[in-house]
C-alpha cells in the first residue's frame, strides 16, 4: 500500500508550457520512486478563466509525456464545502477578519517608504465596527484576511535547504466569496493525503504562511521541494511571449521535449531521447537537480542550465 502522495495542480486557464511540464515530470518521477501515489488536482478557483478544454489539453500534454497518475481528477472548484468549513473554524477561533482594501491599495501601501514588498499591511487588522459596518454599507466589498502577529516559520526545503520566512495575513476567502488559493491548496493536500509537495520556487516565498495556516487547522505539514523555475532568454519567467514554449508549438513532439527536460534535470546527454520509465529508473533521492533555473533559449528551441548569456543572472522568483 503507497505511503502518502505526491501532485501536481496546474490551473486550467491555458496550455501547459515548458516550465509546467518540468515541475510536473519532476512531480511525478519523485512521487513514483517513493512509491506515493501521483495526484492531478485542477486549481480552478477563477472560474472565469478556468476552461475545461484547456484541462483537456493539460491532460493530454501529461500523458504524451508519459506521465500517469493515480485516481480521477480532482477539481477545486468542487470542494468549496471543506474549504467553507476550515474558513468557519479559523473564524470561530477569532483567527479572520474582513479586509476592504482594494489589490491596488495593498499594493501602493507596500511599495510606501515604510512598507514592505509584498506583504500586506494591515490596514485593515483593527478596523471598529463601525468603520466596517460603514465600509460595507456604501457597496465595498470584504474579502476575510488571516489575522497573524509577526510570526516567522522555518521550513526545510530539499532543494533551497532550509528556510525561514514571515508569516502574512494571507487572503483566505476573496471578496467574492470563493476560497482564496493559499486555503484551498492546504486543506485540498491535506484531504488527499499529499504529505510532499513538488512546485515551482515562485511559491517558496509564501510557504511559511501556508505551514502556519495547517498549524492553526491542526493538520500535518507535507515535506517541500521546491523546483527552480524555466526562464526566457531574457532572464524573465518563462511565458507565451517568449514564442514556442508549449508541446503544441514544439510541434507536438513528446519524446524531444521530454529529452529537453531531462537534459535540464542531469537526468539525460544532449543526444538522448530517454522514456518516461527510463528516467524514473535514473532518479536519485535526494534529487541533484536544484543547480539552478533552466533557461529556455527560444531563438534556438534547445533548454540549458545557467543563466542566459545575455542578461547576465536570471531574475526569475
Amino acid at each position: 500500500m503507497p505511503v502518502g502522495a505526491g501532485r501536481f495542480a496546474p490551473s486550467p486557464t491555458g496550455p501547459l508550457h515548458l516550465g509546467n511540464l518540468r515541475t510536473a515530470l519532476v512531480a511525478w518521477l519523485d512521487a513514483r520512486s517513493s512509491g506515493r501515489r501521483f495526484l492531478v488536482r485542477m486549481e480552478d478557483l477563477d472560474r472565469v478563466t478556468s476552461s475545461p478544454v484547456h484541462e483537456r489539453g493539460q491532460l493530454a500534454d501529461l500523458a504524451a509525456l508519459g506521465l500517469d497518475w493515480d485516481g480521477e481528477v480532482v477539481r477545486q472548484s468542487d470542494r468549496f464545502g471543506l474549504h467553507h468549513e476550515a474558513i468557519a473554524a479559523l473564524t470561530a477561533a477569532g483567527l479572520t477578519y474582513p479586509c476592504f482594501c482594494t489589490r491596488r491599495e495593498v499594493l501602493e501601501a507596500a511599495s510606501a517608504p515604510h512598507g514592505v514588498p509584498g506583504r500586506y499591511p494591515g490596514t485593515c487588522r483593527n478596523l471598529g465596527a463601525a468603520t466596517r459596518a460603514e465600509r460595507a454599507a456604501a457597496g465595498r466589498p470584504a474579502a476575510l484576511r488571516l489575522r497573524t502577529d509577526a510570526e516567522t516559520v522555518r521550513f526545510h526545503d530539499e532543494v533551497l535547504g532550509d528556510v525561514e520566512g514571515p508569516v502574512d495575513d494571507i487572503v483566505i476567502r476573496r471578496n467574492d466569496g470563493v476560497p482564496a488559493y493559499h486555503l484551498a491548496v492546504v486543506v485540498d493536500d491535506n484531504d488527499q493525503g499529499v504529505d510532499r509537495v513538488v512546485r515551482g520556487d515562485d511559491l517558496a516565498a509564501t510557504t511559511p504562511s501556508q505551514i502556519h495556516l495547517l498549524r492553526l487547522l491542526g493538520k500535518p505539514v507535507p515535506a517541500y521541494a521546491h523546483v527552480p523555475l524555466v526562464l526566457g532568454d531574457d532572464g524573465e519567467r518563462l511565458a507565451k511571449r517568449h514564442g514556442a514554449v508549449t508541446l503544441a508549438q514544439l510541434g507536438g513532439d513528446a519524446g524531444s521535449v521530454r529529452a529537453a527536460l531531462a537534459v535540464s534535470l542531469g537526468l539525460a546527454a544532449p543526444d538522448e531521447r530517454p522514456t518516461a520509465a527510463e528516467l524514473l529508473e535514473r532518479f536519485e533521492r535526494p534529487p541533484r537537480w536544484g543547480a539552478g533555473a533552466a533557461v529556455w533559449r527560444s531563438r534556438r528551441s534547445e533548454m540549458a542550465l545557467g543563466a542566459p548569456p545575455e542578461c547576465g543572472e536570471p531574475r526569475g522568483r
